[in-house]
């Protein structure tokens, strides 16, 4: 008789040795490694510190020669972030190179604008993610929108001296040479308004110092009103050296100063070839900039009022220079 075994009775079998992988996951085993420095990790708030001390020490080197006289240097590219700066950027004309869009970004009024501006003068537009906009203005507050400024094309002051003093020579230009310089102004709006003046008074150019002073950023483009379109500006790396030039080649030197020798009404040189130079509101010319004037003038102003702002004196000036040359 063959026996069944107990009803629901399940027969265990011996469990034998389990198969290994061969060391085929011997990788998912391994760590990845130390974790990375905070300043090593691209999307850490200390990485984008060290790039922004990485590129301020490279400006810092890169600015230490000697200067000339005799420059060609330009201005770092900027951008203009936000949505009300980007609009009226866009409406100042000021020359981008391109817009960037964030993905998805919500659309209102400023945005539209913005599209439609942009694509009325050629400018590319670009549809960029936030993180690549956040790493692109090193986390300034964007909206969505960021204009990329190029940097500005300075013209050569020397250079630029030559060709007025010859084309004034050969009657392609009615009036003398007549020139502004900027002697440590920082503030890009006081550039902007000059500028704006120079290109009212019929000056043919703006001289920037290369350090200590403000270039052609937006803001000035901004104030210029797009008169820097019409009036080159030039940088010199040295401002000094550059009046010395310019009166070896027959260009009176003015500078402007509430303690002048001669009061604005009595300039005897508005029909000769100058420069006029502004010091800044507070501390006025510097001592070697002073000395390399021919002239000092001052603007007669009521005794209440400490000083003109640098933009309103070289606005004044440049409006007696011209109606002495008209008269």
């Amino acid at each position: 008789m063959v026996s069944h075994g107990r009803p629901g009775a399940v027969r265990k079998s011996k469990k034998g040795p389990s198969v290994g992988t061969g060391g085929h996951g011997r990788k998912s085993l391994e760590g990845k490694g130390p974790t990375p420095k905070a300043e090593d990790r691209p999307y850490h708030k200390a990485y984008k510190s060290k790039e922004l001390a990485e590129r301020s020490a490279a400006k810092r080197a890169g600015g230490k020669g000697a200067g000339t006289g005799r420059t060609k240097g330009k201005a770092a590219e900027e951008a203009v972030t936000g949505r009300n700066s980007v609009v009226e950027a866009l409406r100042a004309g000021i020359p981008a190179k391109a817009l960037h869009v964030a993905i998805r970004i919500e659309m209102d009024d400023r945005v539209r604008d913005s599209l439609k501006m942009a694509a009325e003068r050629g400018i590319p537009v670009m549809e960029t993610g936030k993180p690549e906009l956040d790493r692109m203005t090193d986390g300034a507050v964007h909206q969505g929108l960021m204009l990329q400024i190029p940097p500005y094309e300075y013209a050569d002051a020397l250079d630029l001296v030559d060709e007025t003093i010859e084309k004034y020579r050969r009657g392609h230009i009615g009036n003398a040479p007549l020139f502004v310089a900027l002697d440590g102004i920082t503030d890009p709006r006081n550039l902007g308004a000059i500028i704006r003046s120079a290109s009212a008074f019929s000056s043919h150019g703006v001289i920037v110092p290369e350090r200590r002073s403000v270039g052609v950023t937006a803001s000035a483009w901004k104030t210029s009103a797009g008169a820097a379109v019409r009036v080159p500006v030039a940088r010199v790396g040295n401002l000094n050296s550059a009046l010395k030039s310019m009166k070896g080649k027959g260009i009176f030197v003015l500078g402007l100063d509430g303690d002048g020798d001669v009061s604005l009404p009595q300039l005897s040189l508005g029909r000769d070839p100058i420069c006029i130079v502004v010091g800044s509101e507070g501390k006025g010319l510097s001592r070697l900039v002073r000395e390399n004037c021919d002239q000092i003038v001052s603007i007669p102003i009521d005794s209440a009022m400490e000083s003109l702002n640098a933009s309103m004196a070289v606005g004044i000036t440049l409006y007696e220079v011209s109606r002495q040359r008209s008269s």
